[in-house]
């Protein structure tokens, strides 16, 4: 669907009136192409003493080929269009160190290249060794979340949080979170903990991995399925009858297998684990993305639609991750995926149901993590906002508007931006990641 503000706001008259008028001004956002490096662009670093974790960031800037200059306290003003900023404060232990952000930052930021990145990289708080390192490092999420809405030009601002000693897993996270396939992830904090080294090939990290996708029919679904396949992934897409076709055309064009089912039948499960160790021995990725609205007030919504909401979005996904883990379907090392919704977080006006569907998937996520890590196995979700998708195009006019505006990026998401989030949860790298919940959403205000 296009955004046809958008498209007037990029012409002299509408850049005219932007400026006149202060109306938003959004920036058409740097998406991942076949052949796109990792940043385009010069990077500045910076942090608070040598850490173990600044230098695992600077390997990683000089693995993938970034020119980059560092400083412990402020860069010089007169630095060019730097694409990425990005500070290790993971040494901060008491809030004096603070003041580091303001210095590093402050002659900067106005450099930041348009869809630049800022990079923040801290200790995980709960794990520090002392009250005022906690607190130090808590006061991040501040920072960052308040830059995020600074920034503008289509820039993001996010915060990773690593835990003591798990600073080599921070690779692919550093790497989604620099690259355009992070491009309308803002203002969200990731955790990193500890987990085996995975050594793949970051062009294709998800070669020889099989991925369950349900709802895979079309949008946000068919975008899942093309970018898992585009990283190497085999995938079983599964959907209900009335989308057979549409489901045939996706896996026609990637390859794998299709299963025609409803997610919220008795024996839904089942007969998933029985065609994954059929066809494959087993399942490496499970995303669960099918889902439906049926939006109402409370006051006029009957059982049957609200359990018609809870039974596809929240109580299939239990009981089919259930039963693939105690059949061993999915394979040590593998990925859960739950797709949730800020919604989930910040509630909506008549989707009482929709919105306690949402809000139960990061329920899911929090409460399987530490059990799942006993199995090997990670559980991630993301929390879409406004996303462009046949759904969003019947959404009416005004109330369409309001939600591409209301974030900092000031534009609706694309599909393919849940996806590569997806992808990154998914990446074998990204083993010290789980328990996550990141909002694919430009910071909205809802829920921030």
């Amino acid at each position: 669907m296009t955004d046809r503000y958008q498209t007037f706001t990029r012409t002299p008259l509408g850049q005219t009136l932007v400026k006149n008028l202060g109306l938003p001004d959004p920036v058409p956002l740097q998406r991942w192409t076949e052949g796109s490096r990792v940043i385009d662009g010069s990077v500045v670093f910076g942090g608070i003493g040598e850490t173990e974790a600044g230098k695992a960031i600077q390997a990683l800037l000089r693995d993938i080929g970034a020119t980059f200059s560092t400083a412990t306290e402020g860069v010089a003003s007169s630095q060019i269009r730097p694409k990425a900023l990005v500070f290790d404060a993971t040494g901060a232990t008491s809030t004096a160190d603070l003041t580091s952000l303001q210095r590093f930052f402050s002659p900067v930021i106005r450099q930041l290249a348009p869809a630049g990145r800022v990079i923040v990289v801290g200790r995980t708080p709960e794990l520090a060794t002392s009250t005022e390192q906690h607190i130090a490092q808590r006061a991040l999420e501040g920072f960052t979340r308040s830059l995020g809405k600074e920034v503008k030009r289509g820039a993001t601002v996010n915060l990773v949080y690593v835990a003591p000693d798990a600073h080599e897993q921070l690779d692919s996270t550093l790497r989604f979170f620099l690259s355009p396939k992070s491009a309308y992830v803002d203002g969200q904090v990731a955790r990193v903990g500890t987990g085996p080294l995975v050594g793949n090939d970051p062009e294709r990290p998800l070669a020889g991995k099989v991925a369950l996708v349900t709802g895979a029919a079309r949008g946000i679904g068919a975008a899942i399925a093309d970018t898992l396949a585009r990283d190497g992934a085999t995938i079983l897409g599964v959907d209900v009858a009335q989308n057979a076709d549409a489901l045939r055309k996706v896996i026609t064009r990637l390859g794998g297998s299709e299963l025609i089912l409803d997610v919220t039948s008795v024996d839904a499960a089942q007969r998933i684990a029985a065609h994954a160790h059929e066809q494959y021995a087993g399942l490496d990725i499970v995303v669960h993305n099918a889902g439906i609205t049926r939006d109402k007030r409370l006051a006029n919504m009957r059982t049957d639609t609200w359990d018609a909401v809870l039974d596809v979005n929240l109580r299939a996904p239990e009981r089919i991750t259930e039963h693939l883990v105690e059949a061993g379907t999915i394979r040590a090392g593998g990925s859960i995926i739950g797709v949730a919704s800020i919604a989930g977080i910040a509630g909506n006006n008549g989707q009482t149901n929709y919105a306690t569907s949402k809000a139960g998937v990061i329920g899911l996520v929090q409460a399987l993590a530490p059990k799942l890590a006993e199995k090997q196995i990670r559980i991630n979700a993301v929390a879409p906002g406004f996303i462009e998708t046949e759904m969003t195009a019947k959404v009416p006019f005004t109330i369409r508007e309001v939600g591409r505006r209301i974030n900092s990026l000031q534009q609706g998401g694309l599909p393919v931006d849940v996806a590569e989030t997806i992808a990154w949860f998914a990446d074998p790298a990204s083993a010290g990641v789980t328990g996550n919940v990141i909002r694919v959403c430009g910071q909205s205000l809802l829920g921030a």
